[in-house]
């Protein structure tokens, strides 16, 4: 009898996890944030520009990196290709959703003239009148979100300090739950925010260690957004009287994944530096992609880009988004699975 029930115990977790692909498999994906999640929407930036998409597709596809990203690899996890980008909806098939990320943009109006959070759902919304989806493709759907960075970039430029950014945080969080909570009046029954990454990991801000280490003080933003972020969640979730509202911890496992490469790293000397970005601008003033009135390069890469954690001084390479799925992807089945 024990032995018996030991193997039901054994079968059960089979059990879920062929329950959950089920579940999974087939759904719809739609996408809405910023250059994390945007596949190919800012037709007009550096990632249509060489030596984006180097590493996948093996040319610029519009991605903002080397290769895949984070909206690749949940595809991935859901069994379908990756959703076509709205700005190319007319020449593709939209079966595995859509997605409205563009690169630069926020909850608010940023520096980069994109459409932000808002306008999104409102191609969002348009789409669904036009009965490009029904209500049960959206019901039956996985929504992400990711947006947020880009707004305090925007805000700290303008001020040129922290002073007041406790009150931004929270002005900045009560409107992204506000576009939360919309986009789920529209039929969503799964959506997903992610938790704003560790800025102080990236190679923009680390630069100042040398790329040695996270500059901890940067990453007092991110915490304290994240920490609304959460609470809101939970109110939204009581309100509903359902789990519809889940978040993905962009912030521990961009950490643990960067942790794990600098442990390798200090075991071997010769692995690449977490915390280095692969395509360096040459001066301050240009970034990677960027070249002069002559055509000639103003950037450098690295010799093994598939290798490299950071692409940029702002995104992970493909090599980068895979370690963090790597940690992310335990948590997945019960984020987006039939126990959402």
């Amino acid at each position: 009898m024990v032995k018996q029930n030991q193997s039901i115990m054994v079968l059960l977790p089979l059990f879920l996890i062929l329950a959950i692909s089920a579940e999974v498999e087939g759904a719809k994906l739609f996408v809405f944030g910023d250059s994390y999640l945007d596949t190919g929407n800012y037709l007009n930036s550096v990632s249509y520009k060489p030596p984006y998409g180097i590493t996948f597709p093996g040319y610029p596809a519009g991605r903002f990196g080397n290769g895949r990203i984070l909206t690749d690899y949940l595809a991935s996890f859901l069994k379908i290709e990756t959703p076509t980008p709205y700005a190319l909806k007319n020449s593709s098939n939209l079966q595995n959703g859509i997605n409205f990320a563009f690169g630069g943009t926020g909850v608010f109006q940023t520096r980069v003239n994109g459409p932000n959070l808002t306008v999104q759902i409102d191609s969002f919304e348009q789409l669904i009148k036009q009965n490009v989806y029904s209500k049960s493709d959206v019901e039956s759907s996985i929504v992400i979100v990711n947006a947020g960075a880009n707004d305090y970039i925007t805000f700290i430029l303008k001020d040129r300090n922290l002073f007041g950014i406790a009150k931004y945080i929270k002005s900045l969080v009560d409107e992204l739950t506000i576009n939360l909570k919309r986009i789920h009046s529209l039929g969503a029954g799964k959506i997903v925010v992610s938790l704003l990454q560790p800025v102080g990991c990236l190679p923009t801000v680390s630069v100042a260690s040398l790329y040695n280490d996270c500059i901890d003080l940067f990453n007092n933003v991110p915490r304290d957004h994240n920490k609304i972020i959460l609470q809101n969640v939970e109110n939204l979730n009581k309100e509903s009287g359902k789990s519809v509202f889940r978040t993905l911890d962009l912030y521990n496992s961009f950490l643990s994944a960067i942790e794990e490469k600098q442990k390798s790293r200090q075991e071997n000397s010769t692995l690449v530096n977490p915390l280095e970005p692969c395509c360096a601008p040459l001066k301050a003033g240009y970034e990677c992609g960027k070249v002069d009135e002559n055509g000639k390069k103003k950037y450098t890469v690295c010799e093994k880009p598939e290798l490299s954690f950071f692409w940029d001084t702002v995104h992970p390479a493909q090599n980068g988004w895979y370690s963090i799925f790597k940690q992310l992807e335990s948590s997945l089945s019960q984020i987006i699975g039939t126990n959402f």
